[in-house]
């Protein structure tokens, strides 16, 4: 049977309930921690700017919606009409 000194268990104890005592018993309150999570969760990520085309004056996909006789007036010469809206556009725009 082994015997311990009751000093150095009294040093072991005490050594522990110090640990025990400093540290807190929950880690943080958890309303800060919800409201964190809220946060977090709703928060608007900032907006990066537009990104520049690769190619200078690259032609950009869209999708647009033009009355039937119109895009049948650019269509009746086949194709390239979308060419000829683009250039009509153009044209309305001044450049």
């Amino acid at each position: 049977m082994a015997v311990t000194s009751f000093s150095a268990l009294r040093s072991a104890i005490s050594s522990r309930d110090e640990d025990m005592t400093n540290r807190p018993r929950r880690p943080g309150d958890p309303r800060d921690a919800a409201e964190a999570a809220f946060k977090a969760a709703t928060t608007k990520p900032a907006e990066l700017p537009k990104a520049k085309p690769a190619i200078p004056n690259a032609k950009e996909q869209v999708t647009l919606r033009i009355d039937r006789d119109v895009l049948d007036y650019f269509q009746e010469d086949g194709p390239g009409w979308q060419d000829r809206i683009n250039a009509a556009l153009r044209k309305a725009a001044g450049k």
